[in-house]
């Protein structure tokens, strides 16, 4: 068993920048369905949120870097992060490619102008 731990930060400007330039194709390359509803119905926070879980992603894929060889490769899209009933956010993988992985926890935060996740994974 392995520890690893990732941590990204990022400026929501950019993330909303991205989004007002390229729109779907932005949105569609790096959320999941999932993610894009949530994000779109928290109206004037959604770009907040869209950062924070591009931070977590970014979080997520540092993390789990070193437990993955080299011809690996993880989609955006592979990697979904949802709430709990209690709004509590968790990293739901979309298809089986990373069998490594026995536990993963996540926290996410943002600001006005930031967002920051920070992950802990376990591996088998």
């Amino acid at each position: 068993m392995k520890i690893y731990c990732g941590t990204d930060i990022i400026e929501v400007s950019r993330i909303k920048d991205a989004i007002e330039n390229f729109d779907d194709d932005f949105l569609d390359k790096i959320f999941t369905t999932y993610e894009k509803d949530y994000c779109k119905n928290k109206g004037n926070m959604q770009y907040q949120h869209f950062a924070a879980r591009f931070a977590a992603k970014e979080a997520i894929f540092k993390a789990i870097s070193p437990a993955l060889n080299d011809k690996f490769e993880v989609a955006w899209t592979d990697v979904e992060i949802r709430n709990d009933d209690l709004g509590r956010p968790y990293v739901f993988f979309v298809n089986d490619k990373i069998k490594q992985i026995e536990q993963i926890d996540i926290s996410l935060s943002h600001l006005k102008e930031y967002a920051v996740a920070n992950c802990v994974v376990v591996t088998k």
